[in-house]
């Protein structure tokens, strides 16, 4: 913390920049905004607006409070990609995502047992670059190796 309030003295915070105003010393915004990314400060002042992100701040603990900004630049950015739905809309389609994958693993689970239990091969389960004359062992060594 110390390294980034010595490298800002000699000039303003992007918030203050931003915001057009002086930069003091005990500036709540110098330690998480660097003068070198304007960008992230305005997005969080957009979406959520410096007097807000001033009190977050102030409430949150010191511990916590670069955190805290990662977490309201990160939905600042969401809210600005999706209006609607901002991060929950990723959210959203993450928990999609693995339902389908989740779907898709017990299907290939159940043919792998339907297989085994007829102890044969089973065409194209793994691909066409299997060898189709595999043995039982050849498929139980394989569902050992991958432990579903």
């Amino acid at each position: 913390m110390k390294g980034k309030e010595t490298t800002r003295s000699s000039s303003s915070c992007a918030a203050c920049k931003f915001l057009k105003r002086r930069c003091t010393p005990n500036c709540a915004f110098a330690p998480y905004f660097q003068s070198d990314e304007p960008r992230k400060f305005a997005k969080v002042h957009k979406v959520f607006g410096a007097s807000n992100v001033s009190k977050i701040l102030t409430e949150v603990p010191e511990e916590q409070r670069e955190d805290a900004v990662n977490s309201l630049v990160y939905e600042a950015e969401a809210r600005l990609k999706d209006p609607v739905y901002g991060c929950i809309g990723a959210i959203a389609l993450l928990q999609r995502r693995m339902a389908e994958l989740q779907h898709d693993l017990a299907i290939a689970r159940a043919r792998l047992a339907r297989c085994a239990a007829a102890a044969s091969p089973c065409p194209g389960l793994l691909g066409d670059h299997v060898n189709m004359g595999s043995s039982f062992s050849d498929l139980n060594l394989l569902a050992t190796k991958w432990q579903w």
